[in-house]
């Protein structure tokens, strides 16, 4: 049955005689007198307004949706006739619904902007009209489609102290990582495996919760709509029992301009082809980065997009490009086969969620070559050490072959690391080597320990070292020195550009444990 059904079958039991859907707006009901009223109390991301509108679509108006972006039909449901009008702009898909004869006799008002949208009215419900349920489109597919009111408190909790990351073990209080830092949830006790069971299995999807009993540990992403957002979960047994790790993954496509990418990086998305890399540690904020170059080129190409990603972290709707999303272990068994795959699905533009292996960083590599723009991300702390990293991933014999391969595919590199900021909340610090000619070179030849001297004579191209955006970070005291020290991958070289700054400060004041 598909999900738009049971918002229209809400309409005659509340005397509504329209329905309007646009992105990030709850639903509005419209009433004979023109006033309107929100059916449901949260708001619909771009992402469920596309799955409900494909739903329903028929099939001989696809290829004019797809060219044109509108669409107009008759919609038979329960013995009546609804007229629907769909329309794609830049921020997603709208959606009118009203009732109507058969053969689109009626003609609806053109869709509202949803940010002329009248304020709600509050309008009791009838407790006999049908309610939206958590999750809409195919069961378990985008994660759990159950939920746990110990866990919706948890979340929202998490989400009311602007966290990143909730973690919940056996005989422990959850924890909450607020700003880089943890702090207790005391007010929620100590979990007990057996509730810690209970809640998991709640919110896991049936496919995640079998991989969990077999393997001891799982991966999934459970859209939170309570919370406008989704979670990357994480279940895992430890010496003590049952635990997960919920990350938020906001619904919203992140800014460029809120995230602070300088042009250069943001061109990337205008690349026809070529490998791009985001590195850095666990947790800082490479997904980010990527999901906001990705949007770019949605807004600006006209492409196929494909991602490969364990799980699906930002949802991105269609805007001009095509976008197909794959998930490992949903999707695709591994990277690697959906890579493999992705060479006869025609794309543009292919993001690989994390190149961990040999044999799925040869086919990024392969892919780059023959003409495809690749994304992908790997945990080292450098842009010159990404280049050895890949490079001593493969055997001696293959390793020149590997350079050569580099040399003429690898586009740029950016390394980065998340700092607390002085002001609260956290700053990313950017690294980033953008390969000319010269440095192309190098990366033949074997020589990387020259890249750096190019890179410092390079800023025209856009090269940024690690400790010129930590010592501007620190200048513009948005991040402490300390702050800045603990987290620079290259603390020799950071203690030398502090001095060249003229900035006096010695790490060995620092309290016992601070390194």
């Amino acid at each position: 049955m598909p999900q738009l059904d049971k918002l229209l079958a809400a309409l005659a039991p509340r005397g509504g005689t329209g329905l309007q859907l646009s992105p990030n707006k709850p639903p509005m009901m419209r009433y004979p007198d023109g006033q309107e009223a929100a059916l449901l109390a949260n708001p619909l991301p771009p992402t469920l307004i596309e799955m409900l509108t494909k739903e329903v679509l028929p099939a001989h108006l696809e290829d004019d949706w797809l060219v044109t972006g509108k669409a107009r039909f008759d919609y038979p449901l329960g013995g009546e006739n609804f007229l629907l009008v769909l329309g794609r702009t830049v921020e997603g898909i709208t959606v009118f619904a009203e009732p109507s004869a058969p053969g689109g006799a009626s003609a609806p008002p053109e869709p509202h902007p949803a940010a002329a949208a009248p304020a709600p009215m509050a309008v009791p419900a009838p407790s006999a009209a049908p309610a939206l349920p958590p999750a809409i489109g195919p069961a378990r597919v985008d994660g759990g489609s159950g939920s746990h009111p110990l866990a919706d408190q948890l979340f929202t909790e998490l989400l009311a102290r602007k966290g990143s990351d909730l973690h919940c073990s056996s005989y422990e209080a959850p924890i909450a990582r607020i700003h880089g830092d943890l702090d207790d949830l005391t007010d929620f006790g100590i979990l007990g495996p057996s509730k810690l069971l209970e809640m998991m299995q709640a919110i896991a999807p049936e496919a995640a919760w079998l991989q969990f009993q077999e393997r001891s540990d799982a991966d999934f992403a459970f859209p939170f709509e309570k919370g406008g957002c989704r979670l990357r979960m994480n279940l895992f047994m430890d010496r003590l029992g049952p635990g997960f790790v919920a990350r938020v993954i906001p619904n919203e496509i992140p800014n460029p301009d809120k995230l602070g990418l300088e042009e250069p990086i943001r061109q990337l998305a205008h690349l026809q082809k070529g490998l791009v890399l985001v590195t850095g540690p666990t947790g800082s904020g490479k997904s980010t980065t990527l999901a906001a170059i990705i949007d770019l080129a949605n807004q600006q190409r006209n492409d196929h997009i494909l991602t490969i990603e364990d799980p699906i972290e930002f949802v991105h709707p269609r805007k001009r490009c095509l976008i197909n999303q794959r998930e490992v272990g949903t999707h695709t068994d591994s990277f690697k086969s959906g890579l493999r795959a992705a060479l006869r699905e025609d794309p543009d533009i292919v993001l690989v969620g994390e190149m961990r292996d040999l044999e799925t960083i040869a086919i990024a590599l392969e892919t780059a070559v023959t003409g495809h723009l690749v994304f992908g991300t790997l945990h080292t702390n450098s842009a010159v050490g990404t280049i050895d990293r890949i490079v001593d991933q493969f055997p001696a014999d293959r390793q020149q072959q590997i350079r050569v391969m580099l040399a003429d595919s690898l586009k740029c590199v950016v390394s980065q690391v998340l700092l607390k900021a002085s002001a609260g909340g956290r700053v990313a610090a950017l690294e980033s080597l953008f390969v000319t000619p010269a440095i192309a070179n190098l990366i033949r030849e074997g020589k990387n320990f020259q890249i750096t001297s190019a890179m410092q004579t390079g800023r025209a191209y856009g090269q940024r070292l690690m400790n010129d955006t930590l010592i501007e970070l620190i200048v513009s005291e948005r991040v402490a020195i300390k702050e800045a020290y603990t987290k620079c991958p290259d603390k020799e070289t950071f203690m030398a550009a502090l001095k060249r700054a003229n900035i006096d400060w010695d790490p060995r004041n620092m309290p016992q444990g601070g390194l």
